[in-house]
This record gives structure tokens, sequence and C-alpha cells, in this order.
């Protein structure tokens, strides 16, 4: 089993990495890649008196979750995720490409985006005794390869719409000149209209929402790492012509202005 990146982004309190969960992230196997972006892992030990609030910046990604208690199917989250941790505990998931949920499951995957559903509801029984499969895993190895066992024997062709899709979140991630969705529309050689219909139906969200999720995930990480950063500048680099339009942009997303977030940066 290959380890991904080690880095994390979208942990909006960085501090608590090394304090109070541990996060792991894993590459599937070439047969799976198409699908699955990654596997991961969160594990947390933190005394039942001092309960220990994670909060993320959640991709345009659906994830499939099993956790004693709460697992589910979990579509894009369009706000900030937070969930307390108290105990001991772990959780296992497998995160899908953006849009790469769709041929699993489909139906308009925007109808669970800021929700959860069961993992019956799409796999039927099937989804229950993969839950209690991983339930009963001994170790990370035994629960990726059970999830790999799993997805394998319901794998879906490859889709066409998937692999656009990906083309262009890739693009949105790493040009940050990308701002609006005409823009990526004419690089992919697809109509806005077409963009935003194949959005909703494979990812749950519009284009428009991805470019601004990439880049407000871009200015958390930057903030992050320092805090002597031009605010002018980083808005402006990100594509926003006005500062006051980022600041109201990020913490209607984050929950805090870029200043505030910058002073509890290192809370734990």
């Amino acid at each position: 089993m290959m380890q991904a990146q080690s880095v994390p982004t979208g942990i909006l309190k960085p501090a608590g990495l090394a304090t109070a969960f541990k996060l792991e992230r894993f590459v599937p196997s070439a047969d799976l890649d198409c699908f699955v972006l990654r596997y991961w892992t969160v594990l947390w030990d933190v005394p039942e008196q001092v309960a220990y609030t994670q909060e993320t910046l959640p991709y345009p990604c659906v994830n499939l979750v099993v956790e004693r208690g709460r697992s589910g199917i979990f579509g894009v989250n369009t706000r900030r995720f937070q969930v307390e941790l108290v105990g001991k505990g772990w959780v296992f998931g497998i995160k899908f490409r953006p849009g790469a949920f769709y041929p699993f499951y489909q139906a308009r995957v925007a109808a669970i985006t800021d929700r959860a559903i069961g993992l019956d509801a799409v796999f039927g029984a099937a989804g229950t005794e993969y839950e209690r499969r991983v339930l009963a895993c001994a170790s990370v190895d035994e629960m990726v390869d059970c999830a790999e066992q799993f997805l394998r024997a319901r794998l879906p062709r490859p889709d066409e719409h998937v692999a656009l899709i990906n083309n262009v979140v890739e693009q949105i991630a790493a040009d940050r000149s990308i701002t609006r969705v005409a823009e990526i529309a004419d690089r992919v050689g697809v109509s806005q209209r077409t963009l935003q219909r194949l959005f909703g139906q494979y990812v749950g969200v519009g284009p428009k929402w991805v470019i601004q999720r990439y880049r407000l995930l871009e200015a958390a990480d930057q903030l992050a790492n320092n805090a002597n950063i031009d605010l002018p500048g980083l808005a402006q680099a990100l594509g926003y012509f006005d500062q006051a339009h980022f600041i109201n942009d990020f913490r209607a997303t984050v929950g805090s202005t870029p200043a505030e977030y910058i002073q509890r940066r290192d809370e734990p």
C-alpha cells in the first residue's frame, strides 16, 4: 500500500494534527485510480472531558465513510465541515474523484449535496456487509484491501464525462488564473451550459463553486503557513478584484476573516 502526500490541505486547524488526531491518506491501485482519489483514515485519542472540534474545508468529492455508529455516503459539503472528536476512535473513508461516484450511484449527485445517506441506500445489503467487514479489520492495510475488493466487485465502465470533469477540476486546482466558468469551458471545448449540467449531475455543485472552493483552499493554506502574508496581494492573485469580496467569501466559508484565521491558526 502506497501512502499519499503527507501534507494535507483543507485542514483548518492544522495544529490539531500533532495533538488531537492523526490523518493518513493512501493512493488507490491503478485499476481504481480513475474513480478513487484516495483512501484516508483519521485516528484520535482525546480525553473524555476535553472534546476536540475538527474543522475541514471539503473538496468537491463524495466520501464513503465507515465509522462505528456513523457510517454513510457523504455528498459534497458546501460549508465548512465540523465534527467533534472525543475519547478514542477511528474512521476510514473512500474519497471518490470529483464526479466519479455517479457511475456507482446512477442518480443526480446534487441530490446528496450537504447531506449523507446510508451505505444500504446505494449498495443494499452489500453496503451493510462492507461496513461490517471494515469495522472488523485489524489494520489500515486490511481496510484498504476490503475497500478495493468491494469496489472491484461492482466496478462500472470508465465514463468519459468523469474524465472530462476531472480534467476541468485539475486545471482549476493548478491554474489560479481561472476565475470564470467561461474560461475553463473554452479550454476543454464544451459550452458553459453543458459544463454546468454535467457538474450538477455528476459532482453535486457547479463549476463556479468549484473555482471558488479551490481559491479559498489555497488561501487557507497560505494563511496557515505565512502569518505575514500580504492580504491584498493574495486576494488579487486568487482572482479577486475587490479585497472586501475576498474577505466576505473567506468568512462565509471558513467562519472567520483572513486576519482572524491567522490569529487562531495555531490553536490546538
